[in-house]
């Protein structure tokens, strides 16, 4: 893949309150930028930027990272929600006054990529009560070192809702690009398809936006690249084994 889609690998960002200088404000790795309108990178705020930087650390114990992760989940399941279609929607206040507001338009599921995207589903239980979830298990082949489909469970109605598909990191994009045609194949409009995740890579990232430029990509930070074996760089490490068992 060309670079002409990457604008600026690694960034670095004076980060820090508006009323402070620039020389109080200290200097911060943020997302590349990636140039594909279906790729939604969430603002590079402070907050997010220590979050990740906790997650990151290598010395950083399973208690605090699961509890870090899971408020970028959360950070990413609230941005996700914003990219859903809404209807008009006035309600009468405790007061008796009118109020023109909106309310989301359909029914929406969750659907995990196993294991690591089941990391993800606690946030979108807290953001959206009794949500259905569905699950989708991709193994690399030893023989072929291609994703394989092993199982799939996903709900009955899948082609009525709007479907938020979660793993947390998109390295070459093999197991999301093949976790999508499994959702085509179900009846799920690609346009009805929200990936998120925590961190991706730039290849990745352009990979998945270019084969499904309807499908929207919500991402925490997109990192510096892949190293000779396709981990992202900088990274974080295995995200499944760092949330389940170190």
């Amino acid at each position: 893949m060309s670079d002409d889609n990457i604008l600026q690998r690694a960034p670095s960002q004076h980060l820090g309150p508006a009323y402070r200088s620039q020389e109080e404000r200290p200097s911060a790795t943020v997302s590349t930028k990636v140039a594909h309108e279906n790729v939604t990178v969430l603002p590079q705020t402070p907050q997010l930027i220590s979050l990740l930087t906790m997650i990151r650390d290598k010395n950083t114990n399973r208690a605090d990272f699961i509890f870090y992760s899971n408020r970028i989940n959360r950070l990413l399941v609230e941005e996700a929600l914003n990219h859903l279609p809404v209807l008009p929607h006035t309600v009468t206040t405790p007061v008796g006054r009118a109020y023109a507001g909106v309310k989301f338009e359909g029914k929406i599921c969750g659907v995990s990529i196993m294991r690591a995207g089941e990391a993800m589903e606690q946030a979108l239980r807290e953001c959206c009560r009794s949500v259905r979830i569905g699950k989708i298990l991709i193994q690399r082949d030893e023989e072929t070192s291609k994703p394989r489909l092993f199982y799939d469970k996903l709900p009955e109605d899948i082609s009525e809702r709007w479907a938020l598909l979660l793993d947390p990191m998109l390295a070459t994009g093999g197991s999301a690009l093949m976790a999508v045609d499994v959702l085509r194949s179900r009846g799920v409009p690609e346009d009805h398809i929200l990936f998120l995740n925590l961190i991706a890579s730039p290849e990745g990232a352009a990979n998945f936006a270019q084969k499904f430029p309807k499908v929207r990509i919500v991402t925490a930070f997109v990192d510096q690249g892949l190293d000779e074996k396709n981990y992202i760089v900088p990274g974080l490490g295995d995200f499944g084994d760092r949330f389940y068992t170190m």
